[in-house]
């Protein structure tokens, strides 16, 4: 089994590798939240930080009972024992893999770490592109005919993924769309991960949210975190809300757990059960995060689309994913290597996510745009116009500079761009 390191993380550390050699880089492939810790959670965290103990397995009762809170609020009654915490959503995920079991159905494309832990499972991806438009769900009307076919080939099909709003394109899938593939799983017996570690930053508060779990919950699990509406990525702490009934799926995502990362860190769980109880001072947080970047979002769109780039406008989270077919530079590897290399831009190319090696289409994150330290963070989060802070307004006009220099005839001019005679970029 050939594992390498994620595409995310291995870009991270090049990057970083750059700006420490003295190069300028817009760092656009991380989707790190990019923000601050809330003073009342890390208070939280420095209160609990002499509890030392493993604790229980599925996480300590007053962390469920928040999770379960937090999604009774949103419409799905649920139980505690329906809950089950680990260190991060990353590691549910992978657990659930392994307590599932046979082959899973993924949106083509779909975040990097998807297809890598299904393979180190074992599990074969059926790569199913979303409709068009969307983004985060296979295709219902596809669906059907590759699991079909797949298992008559011999192969076990067990799950299919949704991820919403979606990572890498922050498309949110429509409800028509989750109502027809939830029936699709049904129909298939398919039990439904639905990742919606993005759902608290849906751009717009009024947009109709539906998750698998409203339409059929008794194969549904929710996976979520406080990586990215609370930016704490750093804390590694996320929970899974599991189908009634199904304790033989708990038991065996428990045995999972005991043998791989035994109990969530104390500390760390006493902190996530306030966030998840979801006091009027980490609501209003999130609020100002999911209005900063969605207007960092767009305005990142607006530059795409003025240079002819096909890109769906971000509804959520803090992704991109243009096409940029249209300058003959290559397929997704060829043009990311010349956007670094020749412009200072980093992003991931779409391969990474499953998608064709040949499209020229790549993943903009836009989250590290909001500050290069916490006095900049904040004050991008309390401004009512933060395009317009210095820092901010000087990356969107790297990144402008940059991608006007990229049509083929007018790369004559990258070396000037690159040696300082566009506005230098906050390092964030």
């Amino acid at each position: 089994m050939a594992v390498t390191l994620s595409a995310t993380l291995a870009a991270n550390e090049d990057i970083e590798r750059r700006r420490r050699a003295g190069e300028r880089v817009l760092h656009l492939a991380f989707g790190e939240a990019g923000l601050p810790v809330h003073p009342a959670l890390r208070d939280r965290l420095a209160a609990a930080s002499e509890r030392n103990g493993y604790g229980p397995v599925a996480g300590t009762p007053g962390l469920r009972a928040a999770a379960a809170g937090y999604w009774t609020r949103r419409g799905l009654a649920t139980d505690p024992d329906l809950v089950v915490s680990g260190p991060g959503s990353k590691p549910l995920l992978y657990g659930l893999l392994l307590a599932i079991g046979g082959d899973i159905v993924l949106p083509m494309p779909s975040w990097v770490s998807y297809a890598a832990q299904a393979d180190l499972v074992g599990s074969r991806p059926i790569m199913v592109p979303p409709p068009r438009g969307e983004g985060g769900v296979p295709d219902p009307d596809l669906v059907t005919a590759a699991v079909t076919r797949a298992r008559a080939a011999g192969r076990t099909v067990s799950s299919l993924l949704v991820t919403l709003p979606d990572n890498p394109t922050g498309r949110l899938a429509t409800p028509e769309t989750v109502g027809r593939l939830a029936q699709v799983a049904r129909d298939l017996d398919l039990v439904i991960i639905s990742d919606e570690i993005y759902r608290d930053l849906v751009h717009d508060p009024a947009a109709p949210y539906v998750s698998p779990a409203d339409l059929a919950p008794e194969r549904t699990i929710i996976t979520t975190g406080l990586s990215k509406s609370l930016a704490l990525g750093g804390w590694r702490i996320g929970v899974a809300r599991l189908p009634s009934g199904r304790h033989d799926l708990r038991a065996r995502l428990l045995a999972v757990a005991s043998e791989i990362w035994s109990a969530p860190a104390a500390p760390v769980q006493e902190a996530a059960a306030y966030a998840f109880g979801e006091p009027p001072e980490l609501t209003e947080r999130i609020a100002r995060s999911r209005r900063l970047h969605g207007l960092v979002a767009r305005a990142v769109h607006e530059r795409f689309v003025a240079i002819g780039a096909r890109v769906d406008a971000p509804q959520g989270g803090f992704y991109l994913y243009p096409d940029l077919s249209h300058l003959g530079l290559g397929g997704s590897t060829e043009l990311t290597k010349v956007l670094l290399e020749e412009h200072g831009i980093g992003v991931l190319p779409g391969h990474a996510f499953g998608d064709d090696p040949a499209a020229a289409r790549v993943r903009v994150a836009v989250s590290l745009l909001h500050g290069d330290t916490t006095e900049q963070r904040m004050t991008a989060l309390g401004s009512d116009d933060p395009l317009r802070l210095p820092w901010i307004a000087a990356n969107l006009d790297f990144l402008a500079t940059g991608l006007a220099h990229l049509s083929p005839p007018r790369r004559g001019t990258v070396r000037a761009h690159r040696q300082g005679l566009a506005p230098a970029p906050c390092h964030g």
